[in-house]
């Protein structure tokens, strides 16, 4: 595949989303960058070479979602990647009441949120017989971890879901591609209190998540070593799973990155 003109980018402002910015911007990629933090935004759009567009809009407003795809078409055209890397992580445990809203911001930020950024360029791409959707799952939804109710959820559900999308646009010209990473070095996982095999720093990601996307595969895990280890786990028997995983640590209850 041919490098992408125009990109579309959700969760922008910070971690792999940043890190996409930038290598996709010295590629010389005319950029969509959207977040909730106008600050931020600006301050990445200052540090990019090129001309760029940025959109403040929370993923869990499709509405807001909607506006920003239009001024973005208006002024560039229709994106040849949009990317759906917006997301949250939590601590999360069922039982306790106060974590009901945890799971469902969760749920509509890193589920709901992905629909409504490939929503306003579906029916355009299909015009077109042309383009890509990008979704950012995680090896954490190959299987429940503990305490990760929430995240492990959301993420099997966007494997789920990106699975659906990619057979409805079969034939159609418009290309759908799962990037499932293992741990970046990223807010998010800068409060992980607990050892994470085979880490890798977010520009490097970024540029692994390029050539996954160019080169048009229907799922990727990055880095290579969280492929093998996602294939394992996926056919290790319920009852030895659950004996290693109830060891494994745990992300702080009431902290939503």
């Amino acid at each position: 595949m041919s490098a992408p003109q125009r990109v579309f980018i959700t969760g922008a402002s910070s971690g792999i989303g940043a890190a996409l910015a930038r290598a996709y911007a010295a590629r010389g990629a005319t950029l969509g960058l959207v977040a909730r933090r106008a600050e931020a935004l600006e301050a990445l759009l200052a540090g990019l070479p090129g001309e760029h567009g940025i959109y403040v809009a929370d993923v869990t407003a499709p509405e807001q979602l909607a506006v920003a795809a239009r001024q973005f078409i208006e002024r560039f055209g229709l994106p040849d990647v949009v990317i759906a890397n917006a997301g949250v992580s939590a601590g999360t445990l069922t039982e306790e009441q106060g974590d009901l809203a945890v799971f469902e911001r969760v749920l509509r930020t890193n589920l709901l949120g992905m629909v409504a950024t490939f929503q306003p360029f579906i029916m355009a791409m299909r015009r077109a017989h042309a383009g890509q959707l990008v979704g950012i799952s995680s090896v954490a939804g190959v299987r429940g971890l503990p305490g990760a109710g929430a995240y492990s959820a959301s993420k099997a559900a966007v494997s789920r879901y990106l699975e659906s999308l990619r057979v409805e646009l079969r034939g159609s010209g418009v290309r759908v591609s799962e990037i499932r990473p293992g741990y970046i070095r990223t807010p998010m996982t800068a409060v992980n209190r607990y050892a994470m095999p085979f880490i890798i720093d977010a520009d490097d990601a970024a540029l692994r998540f390029i050539r996954a996307i160019e080169g048009g595969a229907a799922r990727s895990t990055i880095p290579w070593q969280m492929g093998v280890v996602a294939r394992l786990l996926a056919h290790v028997p319920c009852w030895l799973y659950d004996i290693f995983a109830a060891r494994a640590g745990r992300k702080p209850r009431g902290l939503t990155l």
